[in-house]
């Protein structure tokens, strides 16, 4: 709760700064420079002797923060009327050089608008230096703050482990309680203080009632309610059981401010007691906001939990952070009493070191279990399922909650009370924010689930993701004041913001950059609203063919684009004449390193205006066809044949060699090569050729189809077909009914189709048969009288495989003569 309360009070005084400028102008509209010099010179003076307090120097800092910018809002005054006199003062042509003589009329009127532009000048100088003078004052004070902090937090004080301080502080508590209990006993026995008490009792049993109620029977109807949504609702149902968990912190709160109210109105409770009633409103609602938070969290069920831990850890976690509640709760009542009864510094240190070592041992036992967590061990249906990069954070999280845990009682033990109370503390609110972020992701999650009826882990869709990230630059400034941050840091950090930056002698703020993409969205809107209605609407109503409409709607898009560009430039009043030096220095570089962007670019423009592709042609370009989809800025996607995207720069497209099968109209011509054998009636193959091209439905007659007999080919007669059919992407297919056609009509009319045939000859056949050119006295006597007939028999017989070979076609016909062949035309002639 106090966190909430710090991050409001940032709120309020970023509000202040931003609106409470107004008073730095005097009753004439102008700036008061005189009580912002006195204002100056009282800051100078108080920096000088440093013997202010913080909260007073904080104080001073707002003050001339506003004075700083009011100064900055006055440098942008009379703008516009000096670049109209700037520009009047270039019309009159250059000045003359020192020496020479000017036309009376132009020296005059060069002379004026000169007086008037220094005239007008005179309060923008005067602006300019107030604020560098006031951004001085500002980052002294900051100086000085941040000087006192780091003295503050390394300052050693004394040890809480001395037995000595345990006394003094023993004895300081006890007197506290003793003035409380005093007070108490005085207003019961005093005859007003009673009297009071009886008249407003009725009202008192009645609040105590309701808060009573509210308190211990609030949580058990809220928990029943979300169980019953949970039962019978099927969509949204992770909404509406936020939504009304919300309730098992709201009603118990509302108990505990009707309870202080009640006791404030017994009038019982003395000065001091009253202090310690009007904090206990913050007491509960810290109990109940990290209760509400650690079940969120930690939950019994996985379709409500945020983190993916098993449920005995998830039992164990929820016991720690409880704990934890109740100890800063313990830690907030101690530090109330340190300032009501004026406790010493050793007092306070020796009452917070048990709750600092306490809060430390649970900090250390939910860092031991979020830096165990892994893919491994977490558990199905969770939010973070699959989600290493938050899986692997959250282990970093758990284990830097570790180290805090260890190093920040160690720290306080040896006298740094302010080192450890600045490790332990903090990392305890880190890890309620962050948990804060993990139970509002969940909520926008349900939230996406209920309007579009997907999960956000099922439908991939990016909004969640950027909901997230939005949450999480928004947590930052939180974290800041957490980690010990000033409000005055997140409010000087804004003002630079605001403040942009130079370049040149423009100055760029936000408001610029935010006026330059609001006007640029809108002209790029408008651009592609044109670009749809010229396509959906008034182009396919013209003559222009597809790939002209494609080309006008392309370059359209171009010009409105770059015209967007140009009017969202003006209408934020960025002036780019200063980056003309820039650009000519850079852009010899530039124009070698993109030359060949710049060259494809040119080359799309081209492209467009030429036409000499455009899309759902069918080209072919580098040995490559498809049919072209696209036609970029930079490049070109075809679509080959294969189901493949090829992306071709433009440039190659104007410089080199393109074949367009489909420019002019979709008409093209089939040539197929057709072989008969010799001897065939080449009258009577022409006449049947053309037949089957004349029957096809998708051939033209006009022009004729050509059937001409080509060449006597090595192996056979050579006719070629040619025929222009209506659609050239049925190519392969007219070819293919060709091929068919022709095969079924020469089958029928008994014309050959021949193969190429081919004589082998060997030179020196007995390297294969060795044992032939041996004398015959070596050769073995026969076995019987008709072994002397069995040579011949087995030559015929491998003469007559070898025939039937041939007439199968397994083996080439040739010249048949003795197995040992000869030499012939077909030799080689190498003897192999």
């Amino acid at each position: 709760m106090t966190l909430i309360y710090r991050w409001l009070l940032a709120a309020c005084l970023a509000l202040t700064l931003t609106l409470g400028a107004g008073g730095a102008y005097a009753q004439d509209g102008s700036l008061d420079y005189t009580a912002w010099n006195k204002l100056a010179d009282s800051a100078e003076q108080v920096i000088d002797e440093g013997d202010e307090t913080n909260e007073q120097f904080e104080t001073l800092r707002s003050e001339i923060a506003g004075w700083r910018d009011s100064f900055l809002q006055a440098q942008s005054t009379n703008a516009t009327r000096l670049r109209t006199l700037q520009s009047q003062i270039d019309a009159l042509g250059p000045a003359p050089e020192e020496g020479a003589t000017e036309a009376e009329g132009i020296a005059t009127r060069r002379a004026e608008l000169t007086a008037e532009i220094q005239r007008l000048e005179a309060p923008v100088r005067s602006a300019e230096e107030a604020y560098t003078r006031a951004d001085g004052l500002i980052r002294e004070i900051d100086e000085i703050i941040r000087a006192r902090q780091t003295t503050a937090l390394l300052e050693q004080r004394p040890s809480p482990l001395y037995p000595a301080n345990w006394r003094d502080a023993a004895v300081e508590l006890v007197a506290s309680g003793q003035s409380i209990w005093a007070e108490f006993e005085k207003n019961i026995g005093s005859e007003t203080k009673f009297s009071v008490l009886k008249s407003n009792l009725p009202v008192i049993l009645l609040l105590l009632g309701i808060a009573g109620l509210l308190v211990v029977r609030g949580p058990v109807w809220i928990r029943k309610l979300v169980d019953w949504l949970r039962v019978r609702t099927r969509r949204g149902t992770g909404v509406w059981s936020f939504v009304v968990s919300l309730g098992g912190f709201v009603l118990p709160l509302i108990g505990l401010i009707l309870l202080t109210v009640a006791l404030t109105l017994s009038n019982v409770l003395g000065e001091n007691g009253s202090v310690l009633l009007e904090q206990l409103p913050n007491w509960g609602g810290t109990l109940l906001w990290i209760r509400w938070l650690a079940d969120q969290t930690f939950n019994r069920s996985d379709d409500v939990a945020t983190l993916p831990l098993p449920l005995a850890r998830r039992r164990e976690a929820r016991f720690y952070a409880n704990m934890l509640a109740i100890l800063l709760v313990l830690r907030s009542i101690g530090e109330t009493f340190s300032s009501t009864f004026n406790y010493s510094e050793t007092t306070s240190i020796v009452l917070d070191f048990p709750v600092l070592v306490l809060c430390a041992l649970m900090l250390w036992r939910l860092g031991h279990i979020l830096g165990q967590l892994s893919p491994e061990t977490a558990t199905d249906g969770t939010l973070l399922e699959g989600s290493q990069f938050r899986l692997r954070m959250t282990r970093i999280i758990g284990r830097g909650a570790m180290v805090a845990a260890i190093v920040g009682p160690i720290m306080s033990a040896i006298g740094y009370d302010g080192v450890g109370q600045a490790l332990v503390y903090p990392a305890v609110r880190t890890l309620s924010l962050l948990a804060l972020i993990l139970v509002l992701q969940r909520f926008i999650n349900d939230l996406y689930e209920l309007f579009t009826g997907k999960s956000a882990q099922d439908a991939d869709s990016l909004v969640p993701v950027l909901a997230g990230l939005m949450l999480l630059l928004a947590t930052i400034p939180l974290l800041a004041l957490v980690w010990g941050a000033r409000v005055a840091d997140l409010t000087e950090i804004w003002a630079r913001f605001r403040e942009g930056f130079s370049f040149g002698e423009t100055r760029i703020s936000p408001t610029d950059f935010l006026t330059f993409l609001l006007v640029f969205a809108v002209g790029y809107a408008v651009t592609r609203l044109v670009q749809a209605g010229l396509r959906s609407s008034i182009l396919p109503k013209t003559r222009i063919d597809q790939g002209g409409q494609t080309a006008i709607v392309s370059g359209l898009g171009y010009v409105g684009i770059f015209a967007a560009a140009l009017v969202a430039i003006t209408a934020a009043g960025l002036d780019l004449s200063s980056l003309a030096l820039v650009a000519s220095a850079l852009s010899v570089g530039i124009g070698f390193g993109l030359q060949n962007i710049v060259s494809n670019f040119v080359a799309g423009i081209i492209l467009l205006i030429e036409r000499p592709i455009s899309e759902g042609d069918w080209i072919e370009t580098g040995g490559t066809q498809g049919i072209v989809k696209s036609i970029s800025v930079r490049s070109t996607r075809i679509e080959t044949f294969d189901r493949t995207d090829l992306i071709v720069p433009n440039s190659d497209f104007v410089s080199g060699r393109v074949t367009n099968f489909t420019r002019s109209n979709v008409l093209g011509r089939v040539v197929v090569p057709v072989g008969v054998a010799y001897g065939s009636d080449t009258r009577k193959v022409e006449d049947i050729l053309r037949r089957i091209v004349r029957e096809h439905d998708m051939v033209l007659l006009n022009p004729e189809p050509m059937i001409t007999f080509e060449e006597f080919g090595a192996d056979s007669l050579n006719f070629f077909i040619r025929a222009v059919i209506r659609d050239v992407g049925s190519k392969l297919v007219v070819t293919s009914d060709f091929h068919h056609e022709i095969a079924r009509r020469f089958a029928e009319e008994g014309i050959e189709i021949p193969f190429a045939q081919r004589d082998v000859w060997l030179r020196n056949p007995e390297v294969l048969f060795p044992d032939r050119g041996k004398p015959e006295a070596e050769t073995p006597p026969p076995a019987d009288p008709d072994s002397a007939e069995k040579p011949a028999n087995q030559v015929a017989a491998k003469r007559e495989e070898r025939q039937q070979a041939r007439d199968s076609g397994v083996m080439p016909a040739g010249r048949d003569g003795d197995d040992g062949g000869g030499s012939g035309d077909g030799g080689d002639g190498d003897g192999r």
